[in-house]
């Protein structure tokens, strides 16, 4: 109730309150007098036609009551009204009728007007224009041609693609500056606030709407500058394997092993896990072997880490190792390692020639390497002892000859390289991997 009673009395203070701030405040005098009320409509009638906008309204003054009336191009003009007539001496209240005018003719004529002022300040602004269009020229052409110059963008740049980012800072900074100037030259600095803040603006708008593209775009440099890999190493990127072909402005391109195009955005390149298998040129390549639970592991150990060993393609330093990796289903596992030189050697060739003779060595000895397979065998017609004789293993085994070093070379990287340069050799595709800049 008393939120109600509260509202009331503010919904008709606001009349009152408006009134008092409309009319003029003061003394009223008790006398009245005929010639002040003509010589205040005389005051208020001159000043009424020293300003523009005003011509349609009369006035009229009884006992210091001014009355107005007519009318106005716009409702603003007319509310000005009051505060021009409150001023005069002698004013006791305002009784404001002016109207806005709905003639068209009387509405144009101030826009027109205007207008042709407007025209007339720009044509005798021209030659200070034209001064200021030629300074911003100048500064502009003078950006341009450091921009143009080799010396010393390509000298403290890591790669082409830093040097012309470099160019574009040195243009956008001439071209401000020639804004500037030239603005201030007219006398419209306060112009160029609006519109670089409209720019930024719109810079955040489209710098959401590509956001993507600015990502890759700056993981670009990132990576042009401090290049985790070189032209034709093989890396594995977010479990894509390949060699390097080119490092774009956008994209990361690798050769796969199989000969296909791998595009990967350098966003996700600047993020991921990099494994570069080609920084070393030492690698090492592991497989694992299962024997039977009763061999002497020991023994077992040290035919593999030997055979391994005699290989010539395996380098002796990091030595061959093996140890017993775990107890599987009917065998103990082994895990048998050697190193090569990538360089020269198939790392997918030496492990299989490696796994095939440790394989035969140990059988040799006369120790079973499991088979992983289940197998069921039915018993029946034929008694059990016929079916399984007592032969020993190595009876079976026929001597192995290690393969030469040359016929676990790596032929497939050759090829590789060939259709990585091949692919590197064009021009029209722009590459940021360069030899000189420095790797992480």
């Amino acid at each position: 109730m008393i939120r109600r009673l509260l509202l009331v009395l503010c919904l008709l203070a606001m009349p009152i309150a408006a009134q008092t701030q409309e009319q003029p405040q003061g003394t009223i005098a008790v006398a009245d007098s005929a010639p002040q009320d003509a010589a205040i409509a005389n005051r208020i009638r001159d000043i009424l036609s020293e300003l523009e906008g005003f011509d349609g309204v009369t006035v009229s003054v009884s006992s210091g009551i001014v009355t107005l009336r007519g009318t106005t191009v716009d409702t603003t003009t007319a509310t000005r009204l009051n505060d021009l007539v409150g001023r005069v001496e002698g004013v006791v209240a305002i009784e404001n009728n002016v109207t806005e005018t709905t003639d068209v003719v009387a509405r144009l004529n101030p826009a027109v007007e205007r207008f042709q002022t407007r025209i007339a300040q720009g044509i005798a602004l021209l030659p200070l224009a034209a001064v200021a269009l030629a300074v911003f020229a100048l500064v502009l052409v003078a950006g341009l041609l450091i921009a143009r110059m080799s010396y010393p963008w390509d000298r403290i740049a890591p790669n082409a693609f830093i040097a012309n980012i470099y160019r574009q800072i040195v243009r956008m900074v001439f071209f401000v500056s020639g804004l500037v100037i030239a603005l201030d030259i007219l006398g419209a600095t306060a112009l160029l606030g609006t519109i670089l803040g409209a720019a930024g603006i719109v810079g955040l708008a489209i710098g959401f709407a590509v956001r993507d593209t600015v990502e890759n775009f700056i993981a670009s440099i990132m990576l042009s500058i401090r290049q985790p890999f070189r032209p034709n190493d093989t890396v594995e990127i977010e479990g894509d394997i390949g060699n390097v072909i080119r490092l774009t402005s956008r994209a990361t391109i690798l050769l796969s092993f199989d000969g296909n195009h791998i595009r990967i955005p350098n966003a996700t390149v600047f993020k991921s896990r990099i494994v570069n298998y080609s920084t070393h040129h030492e690698r090492r390549f592991d497989f694992q072997i299962g024997v039977a639970s009763d061999a002497d592991l020991a023994a077992v150990t040290h035919i593999a880490e030997n055979v391994v060993a005699g290989l010539d393609f395996v380098l002796s330093e990091p030595a061959p190792m093996t140890w017993i990796d775990r107890i599987g289903d009917g065998a103990v596992i082994l895990t048998v390692t050697g190193w090569i030189d990538q360089r020269a050697t198939s790392l997918v060739r030496a492990k299989g020639e490696a796994l095939r003779l440790v394989k035969n060595a140990i059988e040799a000895e006369g120790i079973e390497v499991p088979d992983t397979t289940y197998r069921i065998q039915m018993i029946g017609g034929t008694p059990a002892a016929a079916m399984t004789q007592d032969v020993p293993r190595a009876a079976n085994i026929a001597p192995v000859t290690p393969l030469p070093a040359s016929e676990v070379e790596d032929t497939s990287k050759v090829a590789l390289d060939r259709l990585v340069q091949a692919e590197r050799s064009d021009d029209e595709n722009p590459d940021l991997l360069t030899e000189d800049a420095p790797k992480e």
